[in-house]
């Protein structure tokens, strides 16, 4: 069966922390690329009420494989109580993009910090 893959986007309401959550998705592999875009303009009901914000999009890219630990990780590291985690299907892409992030989002095998070196 072919590999699935999937857009993955949440929102937080500052660029630095945006970024954080792109990088740390990447640096452990659970995103081949992860996209900050903003500021967006954000209206929704919170509480009763309807709040609008100004806020950050992060769209990572990455396999279906690799999904529940990215939404752990995004839950774990997010600001919000109740962060937005949505998971687009990737109907279609070129074969070469597809196989590039599924190479990037294998999980290392031994973790760097575990690796013996030898003189």
């Amino acid at each position: 069966m072919a590999q699935a893959y999937v857009q993955v986007t949440t929102t937080t309401d500052e660029r630095a922390e945006a970024a954080e959550l792109a990088a740390s998705a990447v640096a452990e592999r659970l995103a081949a690329c992860a996209q900050v875009l903003g500021p967006i303009a954000s209206t929704y009901w919170w509480e009763g009420e309807i709040e609008t914000a100004e806020e950050w999009m992060v769209m990572f890219k990455t396999t279906a494989d690799r999904f529940e630990e990215l939404a752990g990780l995004i839950n774990e590291q997010h600001s919000y109580e109740t962060p937005e985690i949505i998971a687009t299907p990737v109907v279609a892409g070129s074969a070469e993009y597809l196989g590039w992030v599924s190479e990037q989002t294998v999980e290392p095998a031994v973790e760097e910090d575990e690796l013996e070196i030898i003189d």
